[in-house]
């Protein structure tokens, strides 16, 4: 079995009605009983973890689209993200998120192979990004 799994069988002992949202890659995945909740809420296709293992999940740039739904349909979830200790508070974890995002962005702009238009769009879209993460 995976590391993935044996990490949600131990999440389930202590609170079997949550939901838990694994980040793994760029990806965020539910298994087993919180996979077919994904499933049937939102109509993801499921595929094998392995041979015992069904898993379905999201890109994590759609991680606050469906975790508002999740909200909306009054579903109780947890994020597991294991660069981070804890997550205690689901806001500043986007924001770190999205911020960490933006210094990418940055970080893998090429100064040299860019017009003046690129760079006005690049800092307009950077402004927006940041007024989200601001607000």
């Amino acid at each position: 079995m995976s590391k993935l799994y044996y990490e949600y069988i131990n999440l389930k002992k202590f609170n079997s009605n949550k939901l838990y949202l694994m980040k793994s890659g760029i990806f965020y995945i539910a298994l087993q009983e919180d996979a077919q909740k994904l499933s049937d809420l939102f109509d993801f296709k499921i595929t094998n973890l392995n041979d015992s293992t069904i898993k379905c999940g999201f890109p994590c740039n759609r991680l606050e689209f469906y975790t508002n739904l999740l909200k909306q349909n009054n579903v109780e979830f947890e994020i597991i993200d294991n660069n981070y200790t804890k997550i205690e508070n689901y806001s500043d974890y986007l924001n770190n998120e999205n911020l960490k995002s933006i210094i990418n962005s940055i970080i893998t702009l090429d100064m040299n192979d860019i017009t003046f238009k690129q760079a006005f769009n690049f800092l307009n879209d950077l402004q927006d990004k940041l007024k989200h993460v601001y607000n």
